[in-house]
């Protein structure tokens, strides 16, 4: 295995994803009894390179289960990343008296992660905001493939299974079939149909003088208060959000957890820990105001 481990040590999903896959596809598949020793290391002595192993032998797994959510339009290198991460909070969580093998304890975990991650990303507007939803969506999601529109007895059983009223269901099948409409329409539409863009049925409140000055008032009070936040924070933790969401390129996890020489886990919690303090700067001035 020690070959393979020096592979996979050099490879993250976001850099090479095919060499990644065919990495981890050779590190091979424990047996029942080395996978509890691994576990028992972990557990009582606390064996960080037990734990290293047995997330190592786990990858092709969370390859697995990531490949069967392709269809939402998210990067599969993204889709494993957070599959990874969700492997190794079970590993960590993971009992060797449970008597059951760890892919088994593992799963939920990884469907966990990738499930959080595309309802963060799949669309600007939120189509799942409760737990309900969450399960609704999913469900609802995986048997959409077909075309055709629930039947009424198929929308009673759906609700019934997931203890929700049938009103429910309805409404997050039409989330789904919902799109995005480009508020101007097409340049190439013709002028029978150029009606049908929201930019000339919905009114425009852009001329009220009353309303652009409130709303440069705020634009400008928050970009204030955003500024004077981030000067609170240290040098490192400005440069990585403003290279995750200040700048026009830009950066992944990886490329700077390259730059700082850490790990993209590390860099997902310094970006997480410094949103966190922006959050809490800014309600405090915004109630001092």
């Amino acid at each position: 295995m020690g070959t393979s481990l020096q592979i996979i040590d050099r490879l993250v999903p976001g850099a090479n994803l095919e060499s990644y896959i065919q990495a981890a596809s050779r590190i091979p598949v424990l047996s029942v009894e080395e996978e509890r020793k691994l576990a028992e290391r972990l557990h009582y002595d606390g064996d960080v390179d037990a734990a290293r192993e047995l997330v190592l032998s786990h990858l092709r797994f969370v390859i697995h289960i990531a490949r069967s959510y392709a269809g939402y339009g998210l990067s599969q290198a993204d889709l494993i990343q957070e599959g990874n991460v969700g492997l190794m909070k079970a590993v960590k969580r993971f009992n060797p008296e449970y008597g059951v093998r760890l892919v088994s304890f593992a799963v939920h975990w990884i469907k966990a992660e990738i499930h959080e991650f595309i309802l963060r990303n799949w669309r600007i507007v939120k189509v799942a905001t409760t737990k309900a939803q969450r399960k609704l969506f999913f469900n609802l999601r995986s048997q959409k493939k077909r075309l055709a529109w629930l039947s009424h007895d198929e929308v009673n059983a759906v609700a019934s299974d997931l203890g929700v009223e049938p009103r429910v269901v309805r409404e997050m099948e039409g989330r789904l079939a919902s799109h995005d409409t480009a508020f101007d329409g097409p340049q190439d539409d013709d002028d029978d149909n150029a009606y049908q863009a929201p930019a000339y049925y919905l009114e425009d409140k852009r001329s009220n003088p009353a309303t652009q000055l409130e709303q440069s008032d705020w634009t400008d009070d928050s970009n204030g208060r955003l500024m004077a936040a981030l000067e609170q924070l240290d040098e490192r933790s400005q440069d990585i959000l403003r290279e995750r969401w200040l700048s026009d390129s830009k950066s992944t996890l990886h490329e700077l957890a390259d730059r700082y020489g850490v790990s993209a886990e590390r860099i997902r919690q310094l970006e997480k820990n410094a949103m966190k303090k922006i959050r809490m700067h800014m309600t405090t001035e915004e109630e001092a105001a």
